[in-house]
């Protein structure tokens, strides 16, 4: 988990308290360790002050001593300045860098130089030098050496004799002469000590500040984040489903406003819930008159749909029975002639045989008008429930024929059928089947032109694994083809792109809810110019649910494989 996520799962309070602290902390930690240095710093230049100061004051109180070699004046100059604890030595040096007189022990050549301090910008004072030092053992002192001067009247010829005293403007000269020198050296222990002191009592504060800061933060964070965490609380209530919790917030600030919006939010789901279930108890009869209602709309779509097909089946239809009635008509007519010129028992083998023939064809084409009107029939027979039986496609197919051929035989189509006679027998709806094959070889002679092929192919696919096999059809025609903005279209209720009266825009729509129903698939290829491919794929098998309503709406667009 990194950072970001780590931190995500904090709390409120927590995300609050931390960086705030923590910043905090850091700039009090700032300011203490800048305030100490600062500190530190002012310890040192108090007694590097300090010791410039004596240092001074010895060179001015040890000039007479040092000018006739006083030692026993130097040494009681010297004890008065033993009374403060920071010097740890005192030495005084005529010039030649003899000692007259020394205050404690020093040894220059065990002493290491650190760094040299500047004080004064007093050109008088170029000759003195100031180091902070270290001896062997570690410890750190400040080392002042510092000249000690007087002043001598300068005497040249003309300030001697009679005019020396006479003329005030002449000027008197005075000189500085080195006398020798002072060596002061003050330890740091006293200040490291101060130092140490208050660097303690300023980390004893710092840490006080800090841990009071962080306690009053943390109150002024709890004040805040409490009605934050009643909101989660009350939240968590409502999402399990308990409408009746509100958050009693007596503050008038933006929280409070957000428990106030919050509690009417509630009530306004309580307020909506309940009429959720005021409806839904009503739902279930609604849904079950919706849906009747739409099994009555679909089952009117499709019978109008065959309507309509029957419409332009008639003419061929009509032609049909036109043949087999005529030679009926004739045959008997022909029949009740003979019989009518010659007694019942006047009659020939021969002609008994002919009569024989008639009354076969009779039968033969009264039979064929059956079968027409029998497949009309059923083709147009309205069902509001779907039953499954097993059928042959091939034997659908050829039904399909009669009622087509004619039509297609008036716009010089042919139609060639390439059935496979090993084909299995499916479940399904053969009247259903049936509109749809009409449907397809209609719309596959509309987008014909004379002298051109429609064909229908029919193949099995054997099973194979969970796969249960199927029976696929296909209906090729060598039209004009489908627009590629078109092909996904197609489907659609009402979409067609025939001329007017035509078509009703519903044929493909129907009959898409109709394979579906049957558990199976459509397939469009269609290149222009050359021609569309209608596939049908129907399983073998019964589909595993099978409702009275189509499952693919016809208001739905479906998926079409293209």
């Amino acid at each position: 988990m990194n950072l970001r996520g780590w931190i995500d799962h904090w709390k409120l309070r927590t995300k609050f308290v931390l960086p705030i602290s923590f910043i905090l902390v850091c700039s009090i930690l700032v300011v203490s360790a800048y305030l100490i240095e600062r500190q530190e710093e002012g310890f040192h230049l108090g007694l590097e002050t300090n010791g410039e100061t004596m240092v001074r004051i010895l060179a001015m109180q040890a000039e007479s001593g040092v000018l006739f070699e006083d030692r026993q004046e130097l040494e009681e100059l010297l004890e008065k300045f033993s009374v403060f604890e920071d010097i740890r030595c005192a030495i005084i040096y005529n010039r030649e860098g003899e000692v007259l007189s020394q205050l404690g022990q020093w040894h220059d050549h065990s002493t290491v130089r650190l760094r040299e301090i500047n004080l004064s910008n007093d050109p008088e004072d170029a000759s003195s030098s100031d180091f902070y030092v270290e001896d062997s053992a570690g410890a750190v002192y400040i080392e002042f050496n510092y000249p000690v001067m007087t002043r001598v009247e300068k005497l040249d010829r003309e300030n001697l004799g009679i005019t020396g005293g006479i003329d005030p403007s002449l000027t008197r000269t005075f000189v500085r002469e080195h006398l020798g020198d002072i060596k002061l050296v003050l330890s740091l222990e006293n200040v490291n000590k101060s130092i140490s002191e208050a660097r303690l009592a300023a980390i004893i504060l710092t840490l006080l500040v800090v841990a009071v800061t962080i306690v009053f933060i943390a109150f002024i964070v709890r004040f805040v984040t409490k009605p934050v965490k009643m909101l989660v609380d009350v939240t968590d209530q409502v999402a399990r489903g308990d409408l009746s919790q509100r958050l009693h917030l007596k503050q008038h600030d933006e929280i409070g406003q957000l428990a106030n919006t919050f509690n009417k939010m509630i009530g306004s789901l309580q307020q909506s819930r309940n009429e959720i279930e005021d409806y839904n108890r009503t739902l279930e009869e609604k849904i079950i008159q919706r849906t009747l209602e739409l099994e009555d709309a679909q089952a009117q779509l499709i019978q109008s749909e065959k309507m309509s097909a029957i419409g332009q089946l008639a003419a061929g239809v009509a032609h049909e029975l036109n043949n087999p009635l005529g030679g009926i008509l004739g045959y008997a007519q022909f029949a009740l002639e003979k019989m009518k010129k010659k007694g019942t028992g006047e009659f020939g083998d021969k002609e008994v045989n002919s009569f024989i023939r008639y009354l076969t064809d009779i039968e033969t084409q009264a039979r064929r008008c059956k079968a027409i009107v029998q497949n009309l029939l059923r083709f147009s027979r309205s069902r509001r429930e779907t039953e499954f039986d097993e059928v042959n496609v091939n034997a659908i197919i050829e039904d399909t024929v009669t009622f087509v051929e004619h039509q297609l035989h008036m716009n010089q189509i042919e139609l060639k059928l390439e059935t496979d006679a090993d084909l299995p027998a499916i479940q399904g709806n053969g009247g259903q089947l049936q509109q749809v094959f009409t449907n397809l070889i209609i719309n596959a002679m509309h987008a014909s032109a004379p002298e051109t092929c429609i064909t229908v192919k029919s193949r099995y696919s054997p099973a194979l694994g969970e796969f249960g096999g199927a029976v696929e059809l296909q209906f090729i025609d060598r039209g004009s083809g489908i627009e590629p903005e078109n092909v996904k279209k197609i489907f659609e209720p009402f979409f067609t792109t025939k001329e007017v009266g035509k078509g009703t825009g519903l044929g493909l729509s129907v009959s898409y809810g109709i394979i579906k129903d049957h558990g199976g698939e459509i397939k469009v290829d269609s290149v222009i110019g050359q021609g569309t491919t209608f596939t049908l794929i129907l399983p073998v098998q019964k589909p595993a649910d099978v409702s009275d309503t189509s499952k693919e709406k016809l208001g739905t667009q479906p998926d079409a494989q293209v």
